[in-house]
């Protein structure tokens, strides 16, 4: 993470890029390969970071809570059912 800059001093910026750990990838991250939830990659660093922080301040959600997060991020392939399942995957392995 970064600061943010001046309108945001003190404020932390999270990016895809900074959710890995070294060369491993966030637990989300793994979830999205294993269950081919990304196809063209329009969408895919908003739903993860998206979910990571869902599943900081619920880590089993429903599957309307999952939805409901993600409703505003677009996926032009429609890749839904399997980012549905992907968050599932990282919520039941722990999903940091």
């Amino acid at each position: 993470m970064r600061d943010a800059g001046r309108r945001g001093r003190g404020k932390k910026i999270l990016t895809i890029e900074g959710i890995a750990a070294g060369d491993r990838l966030h637990p989300v991250q793994e979830a999205f390969l294993a269950e081919d939830a990304l196809q063209c990659g329009y969408c895919t660093p908003g739903m993860i970071l998206e979910v990571v922080a869902l599943l900081a301040e619920k880590p089993k959600p429903t599957d309307e809570e999952i939805l409901s997060r993600v409703d505003g991020h677009i996926c032009r392939c429609s890749h839904y059912p399997k980012i549905l399942k992907a968050v599932k995957r990282a919520a039941a392995g722990g999903g940091r």
